[in-house]
């Protein structure tokens, strides 16, 4: 049978993906890229904020589209849409013909036999309490760049996050179970591994009775192929000096890490439930750049939180263009079905929200252009990402963010051969570094290249290879 799975959401969905993917083929089911050809698709759907449901949904009805032009085809719709709200669903859209929670991939290969027997099947349990599992998953034909689930679910209880009701609470995966998987796919060909979790900084504490990341980082460094080891969503209350040194101290750790602060005014975040104060968070920002001084830190924010103020807002706003992050995203607040947060008073209306959001993106434009600039001339490794394309300055455009009028320098000119990033860049989400290399050499993705640094705009950087 041959089965395409379609992936939304954030890396932990396309991880459940890829461990569907391997355990279809296990069963000969072939996984195509094409749904035009596909005899199941699968939608693997994120459930986080109304944005996501709203995409979710729409390509849920595209593809149900599909299935009513050829009614030999079937429809499976999973993920946390479907965690979230599967009875909802089951009752709204007749077309689908399964929807599977987050806790049910290892049934796909029944669930595949009991709809091509006629059945409808929904089905979505609560996650089980014990450690998180290993499971092979179907790797890409170039895993240059791969991420490990290291942990599942959530503990934190943050007033505004629906995760813990999606994805239950905090659960580890063994640690000889995560240097298995590192060990296999740096034998892949894997170059940059992403550690991911709901929290990563929470890591063990069920398994171990401590937070062992610094443990498991050290381990990991010790295999042959990795050279880049990035850490995403870290919990500031649990960044450790402990934490830190390792950072510092193994070369493969990239300088950077990710720390979803949320607020910097203290009412708000004790509203939110985070365990953590404005000053508690300045001085870990102190000690990373104390300790790294080459750290870039990522952080995400959230806007428009019930009963912020202006004073709040105006602090928050005043930390930012104090602290100088080198990356950062900005959401408005979403209110979710659920949450602590959607039964509060004082929800903000809607203009003001995208009011603060643009304030602090415009802010954030500016110190990203400043801080781009400074690497002007210094020569970076680079690992590639995309290959030989002919950008026009508006397809540049699309993928920086940037004014596309500021590439028109080198559009059409036979500058723009690469795009990559430096170890202070995350796939997708983060900068850009687009350049050139001497006409008689061709690099893949995967790659690293020494790039000179010539130019530098508010979101990517242009140079040539050193």
């Amino acid at each position: 049978m041959k089965i395409n799975i379609q992936t939304l959401g954030c890396m932990k969905n396309i991880n459940d993906s890829q461990q569907a993917g391997a355990l279809l083929e296990a069963y000969n089911h072939q996984i195509v890229d094409d749904p035009m050809e596909a005899d199941v698709i699968m939608v693997n759907t994120c459930g986080f904020i109304d944005d996501a449901k709203r995409e979710s949904i729409d390509r849920i009805l595209n593809m149900a589209q599909l299935k009513e032009n050829d009614n030999r085809k079937k429809l499976i719709v999973s993920g946390c849409l479907s965690q979230r709200y599967v009875t909802e669903l089951t009752e709204e859209m007749p077309e689908v013909d399964c929807f599977v929670g987050v806790n049910e991939y290892e049934r796909l290969p029944q669930i595949l036999e009991e709809i091509y027997s006629g059945n409808r099947v929904s089905v979505a349990r609560s996650y089980d309490k014990g450690p998180l599992k290993y499971m092979d998953r179907k790797l890409p034909e170039n895993p240059y760049v791969m991420h490990i689930k290291i942990a599942e679910g959530c503990n934190n209880g943050c007033a505004y996050c629906i995760i813990p009701k999606i994805r239950g609470s905090f659960r580890s995966m063994p640690m000889e179970d995560v240097v298995k998987e590192a060990e296999k796919l740096a034998k892949a060909g894997c170059k940059e591994l992403i550690l991911i979790a709901q929290d990563l900084t929470y890591y063990g504490k069920d398994l171990y009775g401590d937070f062992v990341l610094p443990k498991l980082l050290k381990k990991i460094c010790r295999i042959d192929g990795i050279r880049w080891i990035r850490m995403m969503y870290c919990y500031q209350e649990r960044i450790t000096p402990e934490l830190i040194r390792v950072m510092a101290e193994e070369e493969k750790i990239c300088k950077y890490i990710d720390i979803p602060l949320q607020h910097a005014s203290d009412s708000v975040l004790k509203s939110m439930r985070r365990k953590t104060t404005k000053a508690d968070i300045q001085e870990t920002i102190d000690a990373l750049r104390a300790r790294i001084p080459d750290i870039h830190i990522r952080t995400t924010l959230i806007v428009g939180y019930p009963g912020e103020t202006e004073k709040d807002f105006d602090e928050l706003y005043d930390f930012v263009e104090k602290n100088r992050f080198d990356r950062l995203g900005v959401f408005k607040y979403s209110r979710e079905d659920g949450t602590v947060a959607a039964t509060m008073e004082n929800q903000i209306a809607e203009d003001v929200k995208e009011r603060r959001l643009d304030a602090i993106m415009n802010l954030q434009m500016g110190i990203s252009l400043e801080n781009n600039r400074e690497k002007i001339g210094l020569s970076i490794p680079v690992i590639i990402d995309e290959v030989e394309h002919n950008f026009t300055a508006e397809g540049v455009d699309l993928i920086s963010g940037t004014d596309a009028k500021s590439y028109d320098k080198y559009r059409d000119s036979g500058h723009i051969s690469y795009i990559g990033r430096t170890e202070y860049d995350a796939p997708e989400i983060d900068n850009s570094v687009i350049f050139t290399s001497a006409k008689d050499k061709v690099y893949k993705a995967g790659d690293i290249v020494n790039v000179k640094i010539v130019d530098a705009f508010d979101y990517d950087l242009v140079g040539e290879e050193a």
